[in-house]
């Protein structure tokens, strides 16, 4: 129990890394039901963008100043690509049938990820990412927080209210949501409902590439592959909280990351259970979650905001 608040940090900051790739799913899911799965592979190019742009600043440049920049120029080639990814992939298939645009996001992921591979220099294996250096915040004398699980600690609820208050207030946050409850009203209201709809996937881009930059700080490299299984668990956490709901995409990213931590931390102090805990089984808890979670709450733990269209 010395370790709970220790274990219960990391748990956060994990959790919080989800919630930001999670909203991506959900922002996309809510306005165009349409699951986005190259979104992990998004994420992953907005850490190799944050890396180019690292290596492009002089030598020595104090990290506290090359964090924004590399936030910037990461999130500059994830919106690039999502983007494009919208214009060229997706919008041609909006009028399909949901499984065509389902398996070219499944196909987008793959080209991505192979794109990176063969093209980006020496990606063929982790690439070292700049880290924080200096010590740990020590908090008890039982709770020590990584420089990089502050920064992520701070940044996620800083994103999701500020992107809560966008949609709520603004002018273009109206717009999402006129398009998201019924798009051929929209339109005839005068909506851009094409620009609506680039605009979230934007927004979904550039917020994981800031997980990107706090997962890279956090790690000390990032690789190619990275987004398979974080895209994955990030998607889990949107449906663990109710996709197209973006509170509800942190508060599952939470309660993911913390069961994570905790089936690592205790299960396999449990009499019996020692051969299912550890970091081997820590996937297979979470989607166990999932699992009763939805067998109790099919709509997740917030509720879509949006219903699903027939």
């Amino acid at each position: 129990m010395n370790e709970l608040p220790q274990q219960l940090a990391n748990g956060l900051a994990l959790g919080a890394l989800y919630g930001l790739i999670a909203i991506g799913y959900t922002m996309v899911y809510g306005i165009v039901q349409l699951i986005n799965f190259a979104h992990g592979e998004i994420f992953m190019i907005g850490g190799f963008g944050a890396l180019t742009t690292y290596m492009a600043l002089p030598d020595g440049i104090s990290l506290f100043v090359a964090v924004p920049l590399m936030i910037i120029g990461g999130a500059v080639a994830a919106v690039a690509v999502a983007t494009a990814a919208e214009r060229f992939a997706y919008r041609p298939l909006r009028g399909a049938p949901r499984l065509a645009p389902l398996i070219t996001a499944i196909g987008l992921s793959l080209a991505l990820q192979q794109a990176v591979w063969a093209w980006y220099p020496d990606a063929k294996k982790a690439r070292s990412f700049p880290e924080f250096t200096g010590s740990s915040f020590k908090i008890l004398d039982n709770l020590a927080i990584q420089r990089a699980d502050a920064f992520l600690l701070v940044l996620a609820p800083l994103c999701m209210f500020a992107l809560g208050f966008f949609v709520s207030k603004s002018r273009s946050g109206r717009a999402m949501q006129a398009t998201a409850q019924d798009p051929d009203t929209a339109k005839l209201m005068g909506i851009n409902t094409d620009r609506i709809i680039v605009m979230a996937f934007a927004i979904g881009a550039a917020f994981a590439a800031i997980a990107a930059v706090a997962y890279g700080l956090d790690k000390g490299q990032i690789h190619y592959e990275m987004g398979f299984i974080l895209g994955l668990k990030a998607f889990t956490a949107a449906v663990l909280g109710g996709i197209g709901n973006i509170y509800g995409a942190m508060v599952g990213g939470v309660v993911l990351g913390l069961a994570e931590v905790m089936s690592i931390a205790y299960i396999a102090e449990i009499p019996g259970m020692q051969q299912l805990g550890g970091g081997a089984w820590s996937n297979v808890w979470a989607f166990v979650l999932l699992i009763l979670v939805l067998l109790v709450r099919p709509q997740g733990l917030l509720g879509e905001r949006v219903a699903d269209r027939a």
